[in-house]
């Protein structure tokens, strides 16, 4: 019969083989996105990102989240066949892969003059007007870039982003956009709305992906359908009277894109909890608008829907 000290013991070495296995899962992780990364910044910034998509394009078809796609689509495309839908979704791999490799070059692609701003006046009556900004975007075109306006201008703006299982990975990457965020990069966590509320309240500009599911959310139509859907860039808007921006990045051809924003109009009533809900609604508005004039540069794999 097995001592409660053996099973102690064999439970200890369990999880001691689980930590040494992540350990070095970890590190053979870091090790390829870093030796990924220094090849990347050797090739050409053209080649790079074609190769990575067309590896995407090869692949994904063959994984589960393609289906996933492919049902998206084709809910949001009822008059679209099959073949159709099939094309714009093997199109969004190509579009993701690329994306993909130029997340690690972003610098590169910014410096090379590749990205038009298109945003006009806005930015700089804002930057001019002192008053709190919540930039609002969509994973569409390039989103590691739609902060470059911002850039150009001197708005300083906090960013949020989601960590990643693995440490090393986590640190890599945080720190290659850490300078984008001059107000701030912070990971997802509980007291990340606090401090969010108070850069915008201060003037300052806070800029977030808003397009993902949040089952905790409101219930906005996107597509024709239900979408549970993150509150918070209309309630940061609406408590602090500030100015809430959506942006896009669009891809033009290869790796050449141009960045856009719209104002949206947040309401004002004696109903605060309905202004925020319909502020949030009017976002979705403009993004499904945005998306169906480029639906293949829209994330299409994820479970936008439930």
């Amino acid at each position: 019969m097995e001592t409660a000290e053996g099973i102690v013991a064999g439970g200890a070495d369990e999880k001691g083989g689980r930590r040494r296995t992540r350990r070095i899962k970890y590190a053979f992780e870091y090790s390829a996105l870093r030796a990924l990364a220094g090849l990347l910044h050797i090739l050409p910034i053209d080649f790079s990102s074609w190769v990575m998509g067309a590896i995407w394009r090869l692949v994904a078809p063959h994984l589960r989240r393609h289906e996933r796609a492919l049902r998206h689509l084709a809910a949001a495309y009822p008059e679209k066949s099959r073949a159709e839908i099939e094309t714009i979704a093997r199109a969004m791999w190509m579009q993701l892969g690329r994306t993909f490799a130029e997340a690690l070059i972003s610098e590169r692609i910014m410096r090379a003059g590749r990205i038009d701003d298109r945003t006009g006046t806005q930015l700089d009556t804002l930057k001019i007007s002192g008053k709190g900004s919540v930039f609002v975007s969509m994973h569409t075109g390039n989103w590691e870039l739609v902060i470059y306006p911002t850039l150009v201008r001197g708005i300083k703006a906090a960013g949020v982003y989601q960590r990643m299982k693995n440490p090393k990975v986590d640190d890599y990457i945080m720190l290659a956009r850490r300078d984008r965020y001059a107000r701030g990069l912070f990971a997802k966590g509980n007291d990340i709305a606090r401090k969010l509320m108070r850069i915008v309240r201060e003037g300052g500009s806070v800029a977030l992906l808003a397009d993902l599911r949040d089952r905790r959310g409101v219930v906005v139509p996107f597509f024709g359908r239900p979408a549970p859907t993150t509150p918070f860039p209309a309630l940061l808007a609406r408590s602090n009277d500030a100015v809430l921006l959506a942006a896009r990045c669009v891809r033009t051809r290869g790796v050449h894109f141009y960045i856009e924003t719209e104002r949206i109009e947040v309401p004002h009533t004696a109903d605060r909890d309905a202004d925020i809900a319909e502020a949030t609604r009017r976002i979705h508005v403009l993004f499904e608008r945005w998306i169906r004039e480029h639906p293949e540069q829209w994330m299409w794999a994820h479970r936008r829907w439930g």
